[in-house]
This record gives C-alpha cells, structure tokens and sequence, in this order.
C-alpha cells in the first residue's frame, strides 16, 4: 500500500470514527448548551423545525385518541377538538424554539434558586445544571438515526430521535409518552 493508500485509509477510518461518534458530539454539545444556558449553541444541535412539527403531531394525535371517535363525529366536539388542537399546537409552536427553551431554562433557573438547588447550595451560585439525556440508554437505529431514551418519574420512555444531517447529527423528535 503506497503513501496514496495509506492516507486514503487514514481519512476514511477518521470519517467513520466521527460519524459513528458523531450521535455521542451532539448529546455531549446539547448538555454542554443547556448546562450554560447558551441557545446559540443548543440550535447548532438541534432542529427546532423538525422537533416542532413531530411534537404538535404527538400532542394532536393524543388529543384525537383521548377524545374518541364519539366527539369527534358530533359538530360540537369537532370544533372543541380543533381549537384544542389549534390553542395545544401554538403553545408547541413557542415553546420549542430557542428563544421559548431560553425562557424556560431562566424560569428553571431561578426556581432551582429559590428551592436551593444550587451549585454548592449557595443561594447567588448557579443552578444545578439541567441534565435531561444523563443515564440515557444508546442505539443506533440505522446509519443515520440514533435514540437516547431517559426514563420519566413514573418509569416511561422519553426517547430523544438524533437524525444524521450529512455529516452533522441532531436532534429532530423528541417521542414523549404520551
């Protein structure tokens, strides 16, 4: 194998170690962002668009199973399933977004203050840094879709969907147990 060769095999073993620890980067760069609070940092890992749409898409469909065929074959259960469905869907629309995870992540922030979950317990040090993909279990689903699932308080799956966009890995659903 001539020079040519060896440097081919180099950079192709390379690309294969970053893809393969590509899903690992962008979990590490997620926490990393949440934990300073920095939504500049949490948009280069996640696809905000993506995550909206497959969120409303949950919160309609449960709303339709938990209403049932009988209220929404009726005129007014149809019209109150879609308003719910329009009122449920905006709040999805500004919550996921990085000024409205900004928002949240300040109201966490202060709350965990005000209980003294701080770093050191002292009441003017930083908040416990939000941690939600700590002990996830990891899998590859296929080349380029990769799960970390956490575990709610009530033991049901939270499975957060990383999609390889190229060479780049994000964040596009987050599976709640509804």
């Amino acid at each position: 194998m001539g020079l040519i060769g060896g440097v081919l095999l180099a950079a192709l073993l390379g690309l294969a170690t970053y893809v393969i620890a590509g899903p690992y980067l962008a979990i590490h760069g997620i926490r990393t962002a949440l934990a300073e609070q920095d939504t500049a940092k949490l948009q280069k890992h996640v696809d905000f668009p993506a995550v909206r749409v497959n969120l409303r898409a949950q919160v309609e469909d449960y709303l339709a199973r938990k209403a049932g065929p009988d209220v929404s074959s009726n005129l007014f259960g149809a019209a109150a399933l879609s308003i719910a469905n329009q009122v449920l869907g905006r709040g999805v629309d500004t919550l996921v977004t990085p000024m409205g995870i900004a928002a949240l992540l300040q109201g966490r922030a202060t709350w965990k203050r005000a209980v003294g979950e701080t770093v050191g317990g002292d009441t003017y040090a930083p908040p416990v840094p939000a941690e939600p993909l700590k002990d996830a279990e990891h899998r590859y689903e296929s080349l380029s879709r990769f799960t970390a699932t956490v575990h709610d308080e009530n033991g049901s799956p939270v499975v957060f969907v990383l999609t390889r966009q190229g060479l780049r890995w994000r964040l596009t659903d987050i599976r709640l147990p509804l």
